[in-house]
Parts: C-alpha cells; structure tokens; sequence
C-alpha cells in the first residue's frame, strides 16, 4: 500500500506550478487545522477537499512515470499488482481523473479526520468524494475501530462499481462481519470489480466453506440461466476449502525423492480412505455432484 508521503510524490509528478502551489497550500491548511464543534460551516480544508477536481489537473506524463498514474488509481490498494505498461495517452487519462481522488486522500490524511467528520464529508460528497473517503479509511487514526464501516456498507449497496472497489479496502478487510465480507466478494466477482482490488482476500477466503458454498450454489445458478461464471471464482474457491486439507502437506509431497530403482522399498501401507477425500458428513449439500465446467478447468 503507498504511504501518503509516496502518494504525494506521485501526485506531483504530475502536476504543474499552479497545481503544485495549490496542493502545497492546502495540505498546509489541512495539517494546521483545529477541531471545530461548534463551526457553523465547513473548514477551510474541507472545501478544498470539494473543489480539488478544479484545482487539481495533471499537465504532463513524464516518460519514466508511465505507469504512475495506475498507482494513483488505486491510492495504495495492490498498487504493486498493477500492470507497468501503458502507453500515454491511457495513462494521460487516468492520471486526469485519479489525481483529485489522491489528493483528497491526502487532504484526509493530513487533518486527521475523524469518524464524524468522514461520516459527514461521504454523506455529502459527490461519487469522487465518497471514493475518497473510502479509500483514505487506511491512512486515518479511526482505522482501528469500526465506526467507518457503515460507510462501506452503504458503498456496497450502490451499483456503482468504482465505489465499490473503493470499499473493499484495508479497512473493510478488516472490519466487515464475516457475512458482510462474504457479500462484499460476491458482488465484485459477478460485476467485474478486479479480485486484485480486494484487499486480504486470500486471509479472509481461506477455509471458508460457507462462502465456498456461496460461490458454488450462485456459479451453478448462473450456469442453468446461461450466464457466464467469472474465471476468478476458481481462485477463491480453491482457497475455501477446510483447513486441515488446504494446509497439510499432500502425502507426496511429505515422502522423500523417488530412489532409483535399486534403491525403491515397497510401501509398508497403503492410504487409508480418509487421505483420498473428507468424510461424506461433513460436505455441504451444494458441493454434492460435479460442479460446472467453468468451476473445473484448470488455472492457465
């Protein structure tokens, strides 16, 4: 994930004098600012925040920051997974729409904002500002706690698949319910949200067979309609297996190298049923017969 000081930097690259004057001046309007209970109107910082799209207009594409502009699209989620070749005028036109979203970020992170005043700028803001919001959640002191996460509830409640991918974060790999979190998968695979935009996934996926249920029972409904099942559902239910399978070591992999045939011993046992597969009981009734041949083929 970017640390605001490397979004910073990638947001200049970008910019020209005036811009960089601009930014300059209002992180220092942000960073100087005090708690305002009872203000009648919003801060200084708080209105820049607004109109960053207006001030903020990335003037140039420097060659050896070609592929910056993905960074900032991503303000730090899985930023290293992002492809490093692009040509220009793409990026140009990223960088065009990702920066404002950055700086904003930034604007966040350098008042501090708490958990009221966030509730307030998302309840308000445009589907660029609630972006923001959402993806400054890891940068800010209320992190930690969970008070942002009807935020992201209400993001992923939206048909708006920029804002969800704004939602599924640091913060709400963290703080979403096991149910919520589950939910919240489901919606980014079957609208075409970048599992690379999940954050924690594999942590959070792994030996889940309720969401592996999920996937199988929706895959399969979306199979009898003739409707395609997304070729990243193989990945995640892969991951939601039972534990004790996914994490012991198969039985060759926990014998030694093959000896040459002067050398082999004969195998003292053979493998007792319950290495080949779990118990019947314990499957889930929606696992029961072969699963669609999109949920079959092998990963390229």
């Amino acid at each position: 994930m970017l640390t605001p000081a490397e979004l910073r930097a990638a947001v200049e690259q970008t910019l020209d004098r005036a811009g960089r004057a601009w930014l300059d001046r209002a992180l220092a309007e942000a960073a100087g600012a005090k708690p305002r209970p009872d203000a009648s109107g919003p801060a200084r910082w708080e209105l820049d925040f607004a109109s960053a799209g207006r001030h903020i207009r990335p003037a140039r594409i420097p060659r050896s920051t070609e592929a910056e502009p993905t960074a900032l699209a991503t303000t730090g989620q899985d930023a290293e997974r992002a492809p490093k070749t692009q040509s220009a005028a793409p990026a140009a036109a990223q960088a065009q729409e990702a920066a404002p979203d950055a700086v904003r970020v930034l604007l966040l992170h350098a008042a501090g904002a708490d958990a009221r005043t966030v509730a307030r700028l998302y309840a308000h803001g445009t589907g660029a500002e609630r972006r923001a919001v959402l993806r400054a959640l890891p940068h800010l002191p209320l992190f930690t706690g969970p008070d942002a996460v009807p935020l992201v509830e209400d993001a992923l409640r939206t048909n708006d698949t920029r804002l969800v991918a704004a939602a599924v974060g640091p913060y709400a790999a963290r703080h979403l319910s096991p149910h919520s979190w589950r939910q919240a998968l489901l919606k980014c695979l079957f609208t075409g949200v970048p599992l690379t935009t999940v954050a924690d996934w594999e942590r959070r996926a792994r030996g889940d067979a309720e969401l592996g249920r999920m996937l199988t029972d929706y895959a399969h409904e979306r199979t009898a309609a003739g409707r395609p099942v997304p070729g990243d559902l193989d990945r995640v239910l892969a991951l939601t297996r039972p534990l004790n399978h996914e994490e012991s070591p198969s039985r060759e992999e926990s014998l030694p190298r093959e000896a040459p045939p002067s050398r082999r011993h004969p195998p003292s046992h053979e493998p007792s049923p319950s290495h080949e597969e779990p118990p019947n009981h314990e499957k889930p009734p929606s696992r029961e017969g072969p699963l669609p041949r999109a949920l079959t083929r092998e990963e390229p």
